[in-house]
């Protein structure tokens, strides 16, 4: 996939010093972070058959820059925040998964009022790194998002079956869902069954493989009570969907097809029992014609806004 420019239509402001203010109020007033978050206005509330679009902007932080056929595509943090302005004025888009950094320029900047909130928590596994199946929660803390007022946590979780790495990172999620779950706030879990090959790490997209990655995750901690899953859209989802109770939204990745394609495959998926959403980054954020909000709202269009009538009549 080859990237275009960021369309003019989506265009904040080409000034190279747009955001020089976050550096200054980072410098000279760090607690505005904090106070930003506690004045933010929250998302009304999670409701059954209410799907939920929440934007991923976490992957810089375990230094994963590339989109399609540029490695840096992410590398302009100043880009970045233009496109998840752009994405997060759609108000459609319920929410932001994001890593730390982020998520305070977001907060200094308003872009959160009304908004989904989700953390990133692990991100010590870097991209190429020798131990990158050691991942590591180097990110948000349970304790940290309750005091920024989030809904939840996200963890990335790869099981490596020839990776001792692997029983560190299965024990340390599950702590993570522990205390999250303490706090009443989600644990979005993120498996897969995965492998190294020729010193890269590659996710195991079959069915079957999928499925086994939730049957382990969605065992992790002492609580599933707040457990979510976020999901690739593979083949037969039907099946995969099927595996889980659990509220499950679905990734988006960095597509190798059209984006047509993508959408097709999104809406089908979308439409089964017990997926509550789409948790997705590059493929809107970095759209190949660089239309961001022509992706976000097209994205959106998918997604079931209409909360059911849950009445139950009553026999006499």
């Amino acid at each position: 996939m080859t990237l275009t420019p960021l369309a003019s239509n989506n265009a904040l402001d080409d000034d190279p010093r747009r955001y020089a203010h976050l550096s200054t109020i980072r410098l000279e007033d760090p607690d505005a972070i904090a106070r930003a978050a506690k004045a933010r206005r929250r998302h009304p509330g999670l409701k059954y058959g209410r799907q939920n679009f929440i934007v991923a902007a976490d992957h810089p932080a375990r230094g994963a820059l590339a989109v399609g056929n540029d490695p840096v595509a992410m590398a302009d943090r100043r880009q970045l925040l233009d496109r998840l302005q752009v994405a997060l004025a759609n108000p459609d888009v319920d929410g932001v998964l994001a890593s730390p950094d982020i998520m305070d320029d977001l907060l200094l900047l308003g872009a959160l009022e009304g908004k989904l909130v989700f953390g990133s928590m692990n991100r010590g596994g870097l991209a190429g790194l020798v131990n990158e199946f050691d991942d590591r929660f180097t990110g948000h803390t349970a304790a940290a998002l309750e005091a920024l007022g989030a809904d939840g946590g996200k963890m990335l979780t790869r099981i490596c079956l020839g990776d001792p790495d692997t029983v560190a990172t299965l024990e340390a999620t599950a702590r993570a869902i522990d205390s999250l779950a303490e706090r009443k706030l989600v644990a979005m879990v993120e498996p897969f069954l995965s492998v190294r090959e020729n010193g890269r790490v590659r996710n195991d997209l079959s069915t079957d493989a999928v499925i086994k990655s939730i049957a382990i995750a969605e065992g992790l901690g002492s609580t599933s009570a707040y457990t979510w899953m976020k999901l690739p859209v593979v083949a037969d989802m039907e099946r995969v969907m099927a595996a889980t109770t659990m509220p499950t939204v679905l990734l988006g990745g960095d597509p190798d097809t059209s984006q047509d394609e993508v959408f097709a495959s999104w809406q089908a998926a979308l439409a089964l029992p017990g997926v509550q959403g789409l948790t997705v980054g590059r493929t809107l954020l970095y759209p190949a014609d660089g239309d961001v909000a022509g992706a976000v709202a097209t994205a959106a269009s998918l997604l079931n806004h209409t909360t059911p009538d849950r009445t139950e009549e009553v026999s006499e």
